[in-house]
């Protein structure tokens, strides 16, 4: 039975999947097990391909987590898409940045031995539904 956290992510993914449909895209999700790309989307002519990370927080915590190896995968195709799912009936958020950006601005911060990788709400509101950034690659 898979936990909550791991349905919270795949609804996350397949929300992201819809958005992309619905603005012209094919967009396809990954197996699970697929490192750094959760979709691989292209424009219905084939000729601009992205690959997707998404990350989905369903609390009110100001940061999403991410993987330490995140900051590795950049490229202009490579995208991240945040999603934040708010309580029943209340709207989704998406935040569609560049890897670059989410390379740059991720942080990691040490609790004992452990370092957790995150990236903000606060940077990622500048990037509150810029879907067009699939657009300009």
């Amino acid at each position: 039975m898979p936990s909550n956290k791991q349905v919270t992510g795949m609804r996350g993914v397949y929300l992201v999947a819809a958005e992309l449909s619905k603005r012209g895209f094919i967009a396809s999700p990954t197996s699970r097990s697929a490192r750094a790309a959760d979709i691989l989307a292209t424009d219905a002519e084939c000729k601009r391909a992205f690959s997707v990370q998404v990350t989905t927080k369903s609390t009110r915590a100001s940061y999403w987590l991410l993987h330490r190896d995140d900051k590795r995968f950049v490229s202009d195709s490579h995208i991240y898409v945040f999603v934040s799912i708010n309580k029943e009936g209340a709207p989704v958020e998406f935040f569609i940045i560049p890897s670059k950006v989410v390379a740059k601005k991720a942080y990691a911060e040490r609790f004992g031995k452990d370092v957790w990788y995150s990236f903000t709400v606060k940077d990622a509101k500048p990037y509150h539904d810029r879907w067009e950034i699939f657009k300009g690659s």
